[in-house]
């Protein structure tokens, strides 16, 4: 799917009742076919005002759900209960605004249970500033979920690990001396650094080929688009 689609591409629906209905049950079936996330987070920026273009993406995520109809997430009985995250964002990738996407995704033991694909607020300088928002807003999910899990009895003594390709901002949350180039995302940098000084989180240096999260921030050929699927854990539960 292209993922330079614009306002202005195309020409304009007379009536988007229907794309707004489709965009709409998309968007609920993301609850649990993360596959689609990124894909309908595109498709979901032009509801006021959807195009031609914007029409026939939805189409396009319309015919690989048909073709993917009975594959979902799989929760494992014997999987571990160990948390762990991947956090990333694509710089200046809506070609319109620049503005960022954040994309992270949580695993407790093999099973995904937690992930997002969302445009950031405001517009990066840099490719780190906006890993750095990401890894911000990971860190906040981490907290919500170890909340979550403890107080369903399961504990977690040790840190989460959260593996991010950008070693700038790992090395920025390691820092502890504030530099004239990080004073805009200063209160972020506060936030991951406390809780790596407090033992709450662990940063892991991914490389890019590994990086699981990329499927939330970005768009791939078929082959690539496969691979991070893959990574997903996510099963084909075909009726008998």
């Amino acid at each position: 799917m292209n993922a330079r689609l614009t306002p202005l591409d195309g020409t304009p629906l007379n009536d988007a009742t229907l794309y707004r209905q489709l965009v709409g049950s998309l968007v609920y079936l993301t609850v649990t076919r993360p596959d689609i996330a990124h894909a309908v987070h595109l498709v979901s920026q032009f509801l006021s005002a959807p195009h031609s273009t914007h029409y026939v993406a939805v189409l396009h995520i319309l015919r690989y759900i048909k073709g993917t109809m009975f594959h979902g997430l799989h929760f494992s009985a014997h999987s571990t209960l160990d948390l762990c995250a991947y956090s990333d964002a694509d710089w200046a990738g809506d070609p319109t605004d620049r503005r960022s996407t954040t994309g992270f995704c949580f695993f407790l033991g093999d099973s995904l249970i937690s992930w997002r694909s969302k445009k950031q607020h405001i517009v990066s300088r840099s490719s780190t500033e906006a890993e750095y928002r990401a890894l911000a807003d990971t860190t906040s999910e981490l907290l919500a979920l170890r909340w979550l899990l403890e107080d369903m009895g399961v504990t977690h003594s040790s840190p989460t690990v959260i593996h991010c390709d950008n070693r700038s901002a790992i090395q920025i949350a390691h820092n502890d001396v504030f530099h004239e180039r990080t004073k805009h995302i200063e209160i972020d940098c506060h936030l991951v650094r406390h809780h790596l000084s407090a033992g709450i989180l662990h940063l892991l240096p991914v490389s890019s080929s590994d990086q699981t999260v990329d499927i939330f921030t970005k768009t791939f050929p078929p082959g690539r688009f496969r691979d991070l699927v893959s990574k997903l854990k996510m099963a084909s539960f075909k009726p008998p």
